[in-house]
């Protein structure tokens, strides 16, 4: 594939995400329109606005680059992938349907099977995460763009604070848990819980083999980038384009987690 400029991939892109953002709110405020797909989860009219949004803007800027989405079926049969995007609309969105904050929109650039990009706008919040390289992670939010590098936001340096996705938590996530000293966790749904672990206010995630490749791969590059650390139960590397897009188990930790 030509040599290209990610980071220039990546800024362009920033503006069609806040636009991709507002037209998710205004939706939601008209009221969605719900419908139940074939694996029992929902999508809605926002859903499917967002992602052709998001879909048209990469394939004007990225011609040459497959597109994989949660909510469509181009290219999801096809075999030996190694660079192409990974979007999700919406992810949580149970919170988009509920008039609840922590819905986020996502693509992430996948090139020789590994993250190499990504993007993450959490609308309601107006959160805006993205990054295109090794100490190239950032949060844009009120008109500023901040740096992001996993720094702790807690003088309490043994005060390990971890997000997870249930409340309830599972034997195997618990002795993980047990592991690393984590004190206490909150409950979050969305990706949004990679970028809180790369800017520090949180410190880590597990989760057993769940959801697929589009859930995490944005989040995945984010806290990468930002100097965090993500593998799977047996501290191996994550790679995409694995069968039906499945997740593997994942263990992320910020930059610097004691």
């Amino acid at each position: 594939m030509t040599k290209i400029n990610i980071e220039k991939i990546v800024r362009d892109l920033i503006d069609t995400f806040l636009k991709a953002g507002e037209v998710s709110i205004k939706l939601r405020k008209n009221g969605l329109i719900k419908e139940i797909k074939s694996d029992n989860t929902p999508v809605t009219n926002g859903d499917l606005e967002v992602n052709q949004i998001i879909s048209k803007e990469i394939k004007k800027i990225t011609p040459s680059i497959p597109i994989i989405s949660e909510e469509t079926s181009d290219n999801k049969s096809t075999k030996n992938l190694d660079n192409f995007w990974l979007i999700d609309p919406i992810d949580g969105t149970y919170d988009y349907i509920n008039n609840l904050e922590e819905f986020t929109i996502n693509a992430g650039l996948i090139l020789d099977k590994k993250p190499a990009a990504g993007l993450i706008y959490a609308p309601a919040k107006k959160r805006m995460f993205y990054s295109y390289g090794v100490g190239e992670a950032y949060e844009y939010s009120n008109g500023k763009e901040i740096k992001i590098d996993g720094s702790k936001n807690s003088n309490k340096k043994d005060d390990i604070k971890f997000v997870a996705y249930s409340n309830k938590i599972k034997p195997e996530i618990q002795k993980i848990f047990n592991e690393l000293n984590v004190k206490e966790y909150t409950r979050m749904k969305s990706s949004l819980k990679f970028c809180v672990v790369a800017t520090g206010e949180y410190d880590g995630y597990v989760a057993e083999p769940r959801a697929c490749e589009w859930d995490i791969a944005a989040g995945h590059a984010i806290l990468k980038h930002s100097g965090g650390s993500i593998t799977d139960f047996e501290n191996k590397e994550i790679f995409y384009g694995k069968k039906g897009f499945k997740n593997t188990s994942l263990i992320l930790k910020r930059n610097r987690l004691i």
